[in-house]
């Protein structure tokens, strides 16, 4: 489905506290250091059997190849255990 470039930005606008929120969240529960990076955003999945909209945080650590860790739900109902368990299910970080 298309959608507008302004119902794109007042999603990406509405979604600003909660990509903050969440960054700040997963920094604080993985225990990254200040040269670590991550990235936070939602992205809509058409593939079958995929959720609609998942969140995908990539890691950036320093030393180490980045890495995507992939929460099948939108970014506001991410919850502390679930970033434990896709960033431990895929590696320890």
């Amino acid at each position: 489905m298309f959608h507008s470039l302004k119902v794109l930005r007042a999603r990406a606008s509405a979604q600003a506290a909660s990509r903050k929120d969440l960054t700040e969240r997963t920094r604080r529960i993985l225990a990254l250091a200040e040269e670590d990076a991550l990235s936070v955003n939602e992205i809509a999945c058409a593939d079958p059997g995929c959720p609609d909209v998942e969140t995908v945080i990539l890691l950036m650590l320093a030393g180490r190849p980045t890495r995507a860790v992939k929460i099948a739900k939108p970014m506001e109902t991410v919850t502390e255990a679930d970033i434990l368990e896709a960033a431990c299910g895929t590696e320890p970080p």
